[in-house]
């Protein structure tokens, strides 16, 4: 689809569609002719021939054309029989010897009958080669060293890399690509005749449709890249280091073993810092256990109620501390090697073979969202480091406002001047408006004389578009009683939000909008879902879940990358960070996603709210990521597409061992496994059907999949389809694309009609979408609840931390709007706990690890610690009003167990800090917040969880505000806005002010013997102060002002508490206030 100028607007149920024009010019790739008559019918290549120059027959009855490599993969690892006839296939002469052959006596080959793992390789070796060389085969073992492919060209093979595509053909962008067999070394240099699928042919014809045959093909892989050393170190050992085509000196044999080379490695913690610190959690879980023994054997019988609150909420905590610290057992780092990468994907000269991705940004509310933010996200994405034709950007406007859609009109036409600037020069950041923020030398390492002129234009140039887009902005205050008007004279097909059809405009595309250079651009996508009253859109998950659909008919991207407005590309070479994790052959098959940490722009010096989350993104991610992998963060996470269609992961059998609770329990499954092998395999195969066959015919799929045997088919019939995906057989078609890429027989012009039909409003019914199939539905943190399902079905994430911060946002630092944001976090978890998706009770049959699930289980009821930790922020302060306490007087050997955990509780956090590279300063800030959040924001989503479950009563979704400081830097920080979150909080400051005074001024009465005790009462309420002090600032503000309603409440409700606790007094025995007489004079 090009880019227009005309914006393509529709609804699929009322048949409105308005259309752009289309070119029906093709680029894509034309099929190469075949070299031989003979076709193989297991995987598409020509037969060959053999060494006397006939046709090689694989079966005598049939003649059913395989070809050599298949025919000895047959024989080793498959049935061993004709797929056709089912005959049983015999030995020909240099093929080695397999159970069964023993009882044929017309085969006489002695020399060639256990011939697989022999390193002479001699006679059966050369039968291969001339068979392969012979037969114009594209597959070649991954470890292998052969040419890059793409659009169906051969390329040059200088620097030969190793293959890591699937066994799924596809003919998108990437190019063809189907390895199956392990072949002998051939010349890389000489080029490779690439087989190529032909969409008008019944898939039968290249036996891709068969499921047995993947899941051998699988099994096969996995074989190779574990013997990869071996073969490498064979190659050595038999020619001395010289190996044909690659010289004397080997160079070319170097380059290829730095191709073959992991793209990351795991950097593990230095055991100096990780043994010291597991060591100090064990003896801490210890002493805890002795304590909490202490506490509850030791009850204190005159303060019985404040005793027994204050064990339920230690016991609580204690819980709450394992939930939340063994998940850290396993902490590790990750260093990527982009060099690696562009040896084996991108190498200069050659087309690049880096997997399309797609980029997601999401928008609602463009005056909360300024559109000049949503600009220079935009714009960051548009000038990242990544082959223009393999980048494409789509901009969801949940709000279907016009001013989104200008301003995306005004950023496509600045893009033209300002991505050639930025690659030219290799600016960073990417995004205009905080490149030129940078208070650095901008002409460090700039060695272009032109780069001062080019830049100070390229500023006038922002300039010019910041008034325009500000325009747009001033424009959009009031919208005007008929609506707003496009330049031709048209309505605004958007004036209403909450009823309007779908709009889809192309700014950017690859045959159109070239930059100032010349040069293309990446595709630019306005998207805004239709909506209509009575529909559920399910807010920003619906969202993301159209542009999935969306993208993947238009680009089909095999990987999807989404971010929030708000969050630009600080570092250009994201792409390829992710990329070096999602296409590494050792783990890119099992891994979901790969999730970069958050970093913000605009936070205060000292960060008093804690926004820039520090402890959450350094320390507990990186335990997660020693484990299964990170939670799914809402932003900044790049996802395999087809673990967002509902697809199993591909495991290893090392994956699929069981764990260790399964093996100390019940033992492994190795012994006596022999029996259900076959069955074993069989159901992986039935999990693995969905996102293992290819589809490319779109005939086939519009007329139904028909399988081709009952016993051996797993193909689910055009009705399962649709119930699974939606009535979209050009979406349908394009889940199977595993590499991405649009299907070759889809027609072009059918694409704006089916775009505007995937996100009409009733496509979801009756579907598994927001189920099974994308961002999962029931929470307004979809985020959470999405990662859960991907890591339960077995699937892997990883954390990419690179040096430079991959992206940068902005955060609300205005205390109002960070408790308002705490809040919905901490309502979507007590959604998810009182929801059939709970971590407690959810995926028990799926293959989530047991610390994984700890990690989850703790995300979803942290905010159930706000009532233990109300009700414990209250003690000190009645302690201090009644003159008790809720421990007793103890021993020395008592009090060791108190002094003990303290010390234990500051060496773990001490012990933390050193490996994870955490500043103190940032530890102690996200402690002060979790007794804020915890005592406001935490609680109130605890009681709208259960109206909302319970009761029905659904809680708005509050956009946090994104604006930029216009009144001065900070200028938000110290600006108040009411809410009531604030009430709890201040009454818990208030009410152990109170105490503190009350305390005091007993002591004092009391004379110097009740000093002692009061020390102890005073300590914990200064604790619970001195976390709450950044409130206390926020209260103030900078003119020390605070609303008088704020004032009102907290102190009438602690005055209530004060006297209605005294009034009932109730720690006083009953004897005592009757002997009790009023004091006189001589007292």
């Amino acid at each position: 689809m090009e880019a227009t100028a005309g914006m393509v607007a529709g609804s699929h149920k009322r048949n409105e569609l308005v259309r752009i024009r289309h070119d029906s010019t093709d680029s894509g790739s034309k099929p190469l002719k075949n070299l031989n008559g003979q076709i193989c019918q297991i995987c598409g290549d020509t037969v060959g021939l053999t060494a006397t120059g006939d046709v090689f027959v694989a079966c005598n009855e049939c003649a059913f054309p395989v070809c050599r490599p298949c025919y000895e993969y047959e024989r080793k690892d498959g049935n061993q029989s004709c797929p056709q006839c089912k005959t049983r296939y015999k030995r020909h002469r240099g093929s080695p010897r397999v159970e069964g052959d023993d009882e044929e006596d017309d085969i006489d080959d002695i020399d060639n009958e256990f011939n697989y793992n022999s390193q002479g390789n001699t006679k059966a070796k050369r039968q291969w080669e001339e068979d392969a060389d012979l037969s114009s085969s594209s597959r070649r073992d991954p470890q292998q060293p052969i040419p890059l492919l793409t659009n169906g060209q051969p390329m040059s093979g200088e620097i030969p890399t190793p293959d890591t595509q699937s066994v799924r053909t596809t003919s998108g962008p990437l190019g063809p690509s189907d390895k199956v067999h392990s072949l002998a070394y051939t010349d890389p240099r000489q080029p490779v005749p690439v087989r190529t699928v032909d969409p008008t042919k019944d898939l039968n014809s290249y036996g891709l449709g068969n499921v047995d045959w993947k899941e051998r093909v699988e099994g096969w892989k996995l074989k190779q890249e574990k013997n990869m050393v071996q073969m490498t170190g064979r190659y050595n050992e038999g020619k001395g280091g010289d190996i044909e085509g690659t010289g004397s000196n080997g160079e070319e044999l170097q380059m290829v073993d730095d191709a073959r080379q992991p793209l990351s490695r795991v950097v593990p913690i230095p055991s100096s810092q990780l043994t010291p610190y597991r060591v100090v959690i064990i003896l801490r879980l210890i002493i805890l256990g002795f304590f909490l023994q202490y506490r509850v054997t030791h009850p204190v019988n005159d303060a019985y109620p404040l005793w027994l609150t204050s064990v339920i909420c230690e016991i609580w905590f204690a819980l709450s501390w394992l939930l939340d610290q063994f998940p850290k057992w396993f902490p590790i780092n990750r260093e990527t090697y982009l060099e690696r990468l562009a040896l084996r994907y991108d190498r200069d000269g050659e087309p690049s073979q880096l997997a399309p991705v797609d980029v997601f940004v999401s928008t609602v509310d463009p005056l909360k969202e300024p559109p000049l933010v949503t600009a220079n996200t935009v714009l960051s994405i548009l000038s990242v480091d990544y082959p223009v034709d393999k980048v494409s950007c789509y901009v969801s406007d949940d709000g279907s406002a016009m001013l989104t859609f200008e301003a995306l009109s005004e950023t496509a036409e600045f893009a033209k001047k300002w991505v050639p600037f930025c690659k030219k020069h290799s600016i960073e950041p990417r995004a205009p408006e905080f490149y030129f923020q940078q208070k650095i030398d901008y002409l460090k390492d700039k060695i272009q004389p032109s780069f001062v002129k080019e830049r100070r234009a390229m500023k006038r140039e922002y300039e010019e578009f910041k008034v325009r887009i500000n325009a747009l902005v001033a424009k959009a205050q009031k919208m005007p009683e008929e609506g707003w008007t496009m330049q031709d004279g048209t309505p605004w097909p958007g004036n209403n939000p909450r009823d309007h059809p779908g709009m889809i405009q192309v700014f950017l595309g690859h045959s159109g909008g070239l930059d100032t250079d010349g040069n293309e651009l990446p595709r630019l996508v306005y998207v805004s879902r239709e909506k209509r009253p009575g529909f559920q859109h399910h807010k920003k998950a619906g969202a993301m879940n159209a542009l999935i659909r969306v993208s993947a008919v238009l680009t089909n991207g095999a990987y999807l990358l989404n971010v929030d407005c708000d969050h630009y590309f600080n570092n250009s070479k994201a792409l390829k960070e992710a990329m070096c994790f999602m296409m590494d052959p050792a783990f890119g098959k099992k891994t979901c996603y790969v999730q970069f940490p958050q970093r913000f722009d605009g936070i205060d010096l000292h960060d008093r709210y804690a926004n820039r989350n520090i402890v959450f993104f350094d320390i507990n991610l990186k335990g997660l990521d020693g484990i299964q992998g990170p939670v799914y963060v809402g932003t900044g996470c790049c996802f395999n597409r087809q673990a967002l269609y509902g697809y199993d992961p591909v495991l290893t059998e090392e994956d699929l061992e069981p764990n260790i609770i399964v093996k100390s329990c019940w033992g492994s499954r190795k012994k006596g496994s022999g029996g259900h092998k076959r069955f074993n395999d069989k159901k992986r195969g039935v999990k693995r059907t969905e996102s293992t066959v290819p589809i490319f015919n779109m005939e086939d799929i519009e007329e139904g999949v028909e399988g081709y045997d009952d016993e051996r088919s797993l193909l689910m019939s055009q009705k399962s389809l649709e119930k699974r995906f939606g009535q979209s057989p050009v979406f349908i078609a394009a889940t199977y694309m595993e590499q991405g890429g649009i299907p070759p027989s889809t027609n072009p012009a059918t694409l704006l009609k089916e775009a505007i039909h995937v996100i009409s409003c009733g496509y979801e019914d009756k579907t598994e979408w927001g189920k099974e199939i994308g961002w999962i539905y029931g929470s307004v943190t979809e985020d959470i609840l999405t990662g859960f399902k991907m890591h339960a079905r077995g699937w892997i994430s990883i954390y990419c931390m690179p040096p430079r911060p991959a992206f940068k946002g902005s955060a609300p630092i205005n205390l109002s709007d960070r408790l308002n944001q705490v809040l919905r976090w901490a309502l979507g978890s007590i959604e998810i706990f009182l929801s059939r998706h709970c971590p407690l009770w959810y995926g028990y049959n799926g293959r989530l690890r047991p610390l994984q699930r700890f990690a989850y289980i703790n995300t979803i009821v942290y905010p159930l610690t706000s009532i233990p930790l109300l009700a414990y922020c209250t003690l000190p302060a009645f302690c201090l009003l009644t003159n008790k306490f809720i421990i007793p007087e103890i021993s020395n050997f008592a009090s060791m167990w108190f002094i003990l955990l303290f010390v234990s509780i500051f060496a773990t956090s001490i012990l933390e800090l050193r490996w994870s590279g955490v500043s103190i300063e940032d530890w102690w800030r996200n402690e002060q917040f979790w007794v804020i959040g915890g005592t406001s924001a935490h609680l109130f989503a605890v009681f709208q969880g259960l109206l909302k479950v319970l009761a029905g009563i659904d809680t708005n979704f509050t956009v946090t505000s994104k604006a930029s400081d216009d009144d001065g830097e900070f200028a938000e920080l110290y600006v108040f806005k009411w809410t009531s979150l604030l009430i709890p909080p201040t009454t818990v400051l208030i009410v152990n002010l109170v105490g503190i005074v009350a305390g005091v001024s007993y002591a004092i009465n009391s004379g110097y013997q009740s000093w002692g005790p009061l020390f102890g009462k005073l300590f914990f309420a200064i604790w619970v102060i001195a976390h709450l002090y950044p409130f206390l600032k926020g209260l103030l503000g900078r003119q020390n002002r605070t609303p008088t309603i704020v004032i009102v409440w907290s102190i009438l409700l602690a005055s209530i508490f004060s006297l209605l606790w005294v009034r009932i007094d109730p720690f006083t025995n009953g004897s005592n206030k009757s002997s009790s007489g009023q004091c006189g004079i001589d007292c």
